[in-house]
């Protein structure tokens, strides 16, 4: 079953390496993303995908780029499944 959240990252988030490496990990999961704010200090990213899958995204980005440094993430379910 697909879910369907945001994550908000706080911390050192360089806009463009940062994108970067969400739409690569995106990919790679095979989870749509849509990346609705994104500044040095911030990064809203709303996922959709099966659970788990998101969760490893979630886990990749906490992590990041060599350049980012990830200092807290929030998460929004949001309701309904596909």
């Amino acid at each position: 079953m697909d879910i369907d959240v945001t994550l908000d990252f706080t911390g050192h988030l360089p806009p463009a390496s940062f994108a970067e490496f969400a739409a690569h990990r995106a990919a790679r999961l095979s989870v749509a993303h849509v990346v609705q704010e994104q500044t040095l200090l911030r990064a809203v990213i709303r996922v959709r995908g099966p659970e788990v899958l998101v969760d490893a995204f979630e886990m990749a980005l906490s992590l990041g780029p060599a350049d980012c440094l990830v200092r807290d993430v929030r998460r929004l379910t949001h309701g309904g499944a596909a």
